[in-house]
């Protein structure tokens, strides 16, 4: 959040397409054809398709009656592909044929040199043909299709693969040794050995299949709080599916983490200026009127990026003529809770970057915020980190388990925070929407590398902190625009935009689309939507009209526009704004519709 003027942040660029280069040696003679359902006309059938991206249509085709579209998203290129047996030491020609722009056709796994041809422009039906030779240990490989980003859909048809055929395939071994790790209230991590010549697991629940896996490892969500779920898994291959494994018991937890319990069914959240003016003049403590249920105080800063040393003091006399002194501050801050309002402290904001790298810097700001904390008597801590705080090194892509030091150093501090002040403790985070719904899209630097590593960023500290977590407020401005889970892009400052964002909290959504590492959706009572206060406040001001519908829709499943939510959100617990200082300078707007939005 910014003291002096938003900040634009631009999204992740586009990945660079370079070195490609077509391969197409000339075919030789097969002797079998070996790809499984290579015109489509069983669906997809012994294909597997990334995100969902893939369809059988009946028109265009090639040959037969279907054929394959593909549709890229964001960062996924509409990858479909094929695992095949194969000989050591073989030469095999791959062929078939593709319609759209930059349709690529390859194979990896061979054991030498994986080969791909491709067309940059292909109007009508294009043959595209490459040939490779096993290695001296390969007995199968793995054969693809695939579109480039942000290119519209592709079609391929009559695909093959000639070659002599490897031993047949078995159906793998029944899985043993699958494990639940801990639950949270709505999700079940599960775990389990591989199992030789799977390539991939179906997950059930309760008897019925509600998952896929490709490694050893999957995350059940969209649970219910403290409720019983039986899970098993299946190896699958070519050749077929697997009995299932014995089954595993798991219980979520009662959910409804995050202390806050105390907090009303609808909140309205404010950042105050504590300790700076900002343009929008100093409010007291004492001034805030009772519609604010949790005050921010703007902001804690560290004494460097790297120390992990956080300070805070009221705003100087010279910036505020008006402001009160520190036992008049302390005393209005008892006073706001002795009514039931929360006090917080915020860490961060725009000027205030933390990054805690080392485990001495986490120590010294679990210290550093607790002597604060204590200091003034406040009910827990707001995170809102911004610009290099967060960033996620490379070789560091599953939200789930991060890997880097500034994420992982975060978590373990507010954990040791929570553990301090008990279940009563508010903890709040107020991301930008580059550090969680672009996560959509990008996660880090990416595979290739290139992307803003602080993509989708905050994820890993959300989904590690959601038992503990009160709300996240996500800022819905100063925001470039975001692919929503329509894969069409929102822009700020109009219903449609909170609508989109919220309903991906809520939703939750695979994470650079990738569907087996898929960030579960929040409890509507963990969300708020956070809007700034005035145009003077920052870029994406919503008018009361457009927040009234954002919340019809969201709540009500009123007044959506062309944006289809995935739920009624009914108990979404309230909104957010920077900040209760510029509310003031444009006459308490913002807070005058919240008290006047009719909830029911």
């Amino acid at each position: 959040m910014d003291r002096t003027r938003p900040l634009n942040l631009l999204l992740a660029g586009a990945l660079a397409l370079g070195g490609l280069a077509a391969l197409s040696p000339a075919a030789q003679a097969a002797d079998s054809e070996l790809a499984r359902n290579g015109g489509f006309e069983a669906g997809l059938d012994g294909w597997s398709c990334t995100g969902g991206s893939g369809t059988v249509v009946p028109s265009p085709v090639h040959g037969g009656t279907k054929a394959l579209q593909a549709t890229p998203a964001g960062s996924d290129n509409a990858k479909c592909s094929q695992t095949i047996t194969v000989k050591p030491q073989s030469t095999y020609t791959l062929g078939g044929w593709v319609r759209g722009s930059y349709v690529y056709l390859g194979v990896t796994g061979t054991g030498t040199t994986d080969g791909y041809t491709w067309t940059q422009s292909a109007p009508d039906w294009q043959k595209l043909s490459t040939t490779f030779t096993t290695g001296a240990n390969t007995t199968s490989v793995t054969v693809y299709t695939h579109g480039w980003y942000g290119t519209p859909a592709y079609q391929a048809d009559d695909l093959s693969l000639f070659g002599p055929g490897g031993a047949p395939v078995e159906i793998p071994a029944t899985p043993t040794g699958l494990a639940a790790g801990s639950p949270t209230s709505t999700s079940v991590p599960l775990t389990w050995p591989a199992v030789a010549g799977a390539t991939s697991y179906k997950v059930y629940r309760g008897g019925t299949a509600v998952g896929t896996a490709t490694g050893t490892s999957y995350t059940a969500t969209g649970l219910t709080p403290n409720t019983a779920y039986s899970f098993q898994i299946s190896a699958v291959n070519s050749a077929g599916e697997s009995a299932r494994s014995t089954a595993v018991n798991a219980t979520t937890t009662s959910g409804g983490g995050g202390g806050g319990g105390e907090l009303p069914a609808r909140a309205l959240v404010g950042y105050l200026h504590a300790s700076f003016a900002n343009g929008s003049g100093y409010t007291r403590m004492a001034d805030v009127p009772d519609s604010w249920d949790v005050i921010n105080l703007a902001f804690g800063e560290p004494t460097s990026v790297t120390s992990g040393d956080i300070r805070f003091k009221l705003c100087p006399v010279a910036e505020c003529p008006n402001v009160e002194s520190e036992a008049d501050f302390k005393a209005a801050i008892k006073a706001k809770q002795a009514v039931g309002k929360k006090v917080l402290i915020s860490i961060g904001g725009q000027n205030g970057q933390v990054q805690l790298a080392t485990t001495a810097a986490r120590d010294t700001f679990v210290s550093s915020v607790s002597k604060i904390i204590d200091d003034y008597g406040l009910d827990g801590l707001d995170i809102d980190f911004e610009g290099h705080s967060l960033s996620l090194q490379t070789g560091d892509t599953d939200f789930r388990s991060p890997t880097s030091p500034v994420i992982v150093n975060l978590i373990q501090a507010v954990k040791t925070l929570k553990a301090k002040y008990g279940a009563k403790f508010v903890l709040t985070m107020a991301p930008e929407t580059f550090f969680v719904q672009l996560g959509y899209q990008y996660y880090g630097s990416g595979p290739w590398g290139g992307q803003d590593p602080r993509a989708g960023a905050y994820l890993p500290v959300i989904h590690a902190l959601r038992d503990d977590l009160t709300l996240l407020h996500v800022q819905d401005y100063n925001s470039g625009s975001i692919m929503g889970l329509d894969h069409q892009y929102h822009s700020m400052g109009g219903a449609d935009f909170h609508i989109a964002m919220t309903d991906m909290l809520l939703t939750g959504f695979p994470v650079a689309g990738n569907t087996e590492r898929f960030f579960p959706g929040l409890r509507p009572d963990q969300v708020a939507i956070g809007l700034p206060a005035s145009t003077q406040a920052g870029n994406g001001h919503t008018s009361p009209t457009e927040v009234n519908k954002a919340l019809d829709c969201l709540t009500k499943k009123q007044n959506c526009g062309t944006y289809q939510t995935h739920g009624t959100w009914s108990s979404l617990r309230g909104l957010m704004t920077w900040s209760i200082n510029w509310d003031r300078f444009n006459q308490w707007e913002f807070s005058r519709n919240f008290d006047a939005y009719n909830w029911s």
